[in-house]
């Protein structure tokens, strides 16, 4: 996400440089898609890019890479195309994606580009890629087995986006975590929140074993409730201290 805070620029930023600057998001994303990202950056400011056309960039192949998915859930369900084509696509298209929505954020910050309009549009981004995201994994689990509740698909949709508004709400000036251990074994069990790992999994579903989808959406839905219902608990007790 864009911000004014930046670092002195030096005249030949490094790799090193723009991964720095990283808003982290999880084990996943800050040892892969932050890393792809502060290359993406490097690449961007040689060329003299804003950062929003990173983030136009992400918009634009995070929905086609969804839209791909949701139009192809049928034929993978009918066998008529291979479901490791369409799950590969969506390996490479989502990671790609979200590494230039990492960049973003770092190339702002570096160079001293960010603004609040760039932050924005950064989120309302984030907001329509994710939810064709939603679509392409409630398009597929749907395609392969019709008799998923439709009360489901609704309430995974919905949950789904906890992940985005707690994201914002974290940087905030009133931030505050419900876990705030930094150990190992609590990065593991955060990765079911880690966003970067989240699309990589989905992905690997989608490759190998797209029937199983259904189970990754029920997952989900639990997992995102659950956090929905303990983060409003622990804010409700905050706020009456």
């Amino acid at each position: 996400m864009h911000s004014a805070t930046t670092l002195a620029e030096p005249s030949r930023p490094s790799v090193a440089d723009f991964h720095r600057v990283n808003r982290g998001g999880g084990l996943f994303s800050e040892s892969i898609s932050q890393w792809l990202g502060a290359v993406f950056a490097l690449v961007a400011q040689r060329l003299g890019l804003r950062p929003t056309a990173l983030t136009m960039t992400n918009l634009v192949l995070g929905l086609a890479t969804s839209l791909t998915v949701v139009a192809l859930a049928g034929p993978v369900a009918a066998g008529d195309v291979p479901a490791w084509v369409v799950g590969l696509t969506a390996l490479v298209g989502w990671q790609v994606a979200y590494s230039l929505d990492c960049a973003d954020g770092q190339l702002a910050r570096v160079t001293g580009q960010g603004n609040p309009a760039g932050a924005r549009v950064d989120v309302l981004c984030d907001v329509a890629a994710q939810i064709a995201l939603v679509a392409a994994l409630a398009a597929t689990t749907v395609a392969q087995r019709p008799s998923t509740p439709t009360w489901l698909v609704a309430v995974f949709a919905g949950t789904w986006m906890v992940n985005l508004v707690t994201s914002v709400m974290q940087a905030g000036p009133n931030a505050a975590s419900m876990v705030t251990s930094t150990s190992l074994p609590v990065r593991l069990v955060k990765l079911v929140r880690d966003y970067g790992a989240v699309i990589f999994g989905a992905a690997l579903v989608l490759m190998l074993a797209p029937a199983l989808t259904f189970w990754v959406i029920v997952a989900f839905t639990v997992v995102n409730g659950g956090f929905l219902l303990a983060s409003i608990a622990f804010s409700a007790r905050a706020s009456l201290r």
